[in-house]
């Protein structure tokens, strides 16, 4: 909900992002990265020129995040971004108790444009709508093109910074999914941390085409081959004996516009977890797919996702929960955060399919993003035929990551790995 003031406006935060603030926690920014690589290198200049070309058509981001008695909330300021070139370590804080600064990023380094934003404003999809537009404004212009806009872009800014949490809401008499998310004890992955709590990042790329025609071999989708070789990467690290105490438990974000129609760019997601039993465990890919497909068949249907966005709605609309101060609110929600932390191994998420103006496409290579997590956590982009793995976190081994990008080399699949670490082995 927006409220205005002449031409000041200021925002509730929607009900996924309630939680973020109180959240933020060494390496775990709550910042996501979205990189474009083109095949030249960028002109910051241009870039700029994008960037105040496109902004008026997103005000809502310019926004910085303010405490008040009972919540925080989202008020509007008249600082705009300003381009820099990439040179802070990757997903560094956007937020800074009593600092109102802006809550996103725009920079470049060679031959990438990123975009940096704190999971208060939106969810990748979300933001991926205004990094679409920055990106085809900025290459409009660097070569002189005419783009025809998508009649899907046409959303006023009011639909953009519309809170589809609260307009599709449904009180239900039961909340079983906060409940479940609070109550299970998943096994976590163990190593060794940066002692700086900055962020690591691995960028793998295949190519789409034959992954897809792996997970066909499998008879199975690319979702769930990912999420199943995510889990089988988890389980080989496993010793025995911790395969038998705790079940490996991966988060998958859900987009809720498949389901829901809005043109939000605020968050709008919800999250189903796979469970997996790793104590029967066989060295075998298969039986790891079918229960990641099982799983995916019983919870990605409309009455369970509409359970999911109603369970993030009735935190936030709890009448007790709305008067108690944040003085005394934030430990209860901290602690409600790592009990959901506490139930979850890792977590993929995927920005699906990206396609761009045909006008524009052949000047990019590649599309990434990257999530801060203290848990292991892969995000997966992919542009023509190439499939981006990006992981970050504050793990110096990589361990995980290492095991997946194995597997698919075995699979027959060709990996292309990029990191930000200073130091390779």
């Amino acid at each position: 909900m927006a409220f205005h003031n002449n031409s000041h406006k200021w925002y509730e935060l929607d009900n996924a992002a309630i939680i973020i603030p109180g959240s933020v926690r060494g390496s775990d920014t709550r910042v996501f990265r979205i990189t474009c690589e083109l095949k030249e290198d960028v002109d910051p200049d241009i870039l700029q020129k994008a960037l105040d070309q496109v902004l008026p058509e997103f005000s809502y981001l310019n926004c910085a995040l303010r405490k008040g008695l009972f919540w925080y909330y989202l008020d509007s300021i008249p600082e705009s971004a300003k381009v820099g070139k990439d040179h802070l370590p990757a997903l560094s804080p956007l937020y800074f108790p009593g600092r109102y600064s802006l809550l996103y990023r725009v920079t470049y380094y060679g031959r990438r444009i990123n975009l940096e934003m704190f999971h208060v404003l939106a969810d990748g999809t979300g933001a991926f709508v205004f990094f679409r537009s920055l990106v085809t404004e900025y290459l409009s212009l660097r070569h002189g093109i005419t783009v025809t806009r998508d009649v899907t872009e046409t959303s006023s800014g009011e639909e953009k910074s519309s809170d589809a949490f609260s307009q599709y809401y449904r009180r239900e008499k039961k909340s079983s999914q906060l409940r479940q998310m609070t109550s299970t004890r998943a096994y976590q992955v163990k190593g060794e941390h940066d002692p700086n709590q900055q962020n690591h990042l691995i960028e793998g790329i295949v190519s789409a085409g034959q992954f897809v025609d792996l997970a066909h071999q499998y008879h199975t989708t690319v979702g769930v081959l990912i999420t199943a070789l995510v889990i089988d990467a988890i389980v080989k690290d496993m010793s025995v004996h911790d395969r038998a105490k705790k079940p490996v438990v991966i988060s998958v974000p859900v987009n809720l516009r498949r389901f829901f129609p809005s043109e939000t760019i605020r968050n709008f997601f919800g999250v189903i977890n796979v469970r997996y039993d790793a104590s029967g465990y066989d060295g075998k890919l298969e039986p790891v797919i079918a229960v990641v497909k099982q799983s995916f068949a019983e919870q990605l249907v409309p009455e369970k996702i509409s359970q999911t966005m109603n369970s993030y709605s009735a935190l936030a609309g709890n009448f007790a929960v709305k008067l108690i101060p944040n003085l005394l609110k934030e430990p209860g929600l901290k602690f409600f955060t790592s009990l959901t932390k506490s139930g979850v191994t890792g977590s993929v998420s995927n920005l699906e399919r990206i396609r761009m103006p045909e006008e524009i496409a052949g000047y990019i290579d590649h599309f990434a993003a990257f999530m801060s997590a203290i848990r292991f956590q892969i995000t997966i982009a992919s542009y023509g035929d190439k499939l981006v793995f990006g992981s970050a976190g504050s793990d110096l081994d990589h361990r995980m990551m290492l095991q997946f990008y194995r597997t698919l080399t075995k699979l027959g699949l060709s990996v292309t790995i990029a990191t930000n670490d200073y130091n390779e082995e």
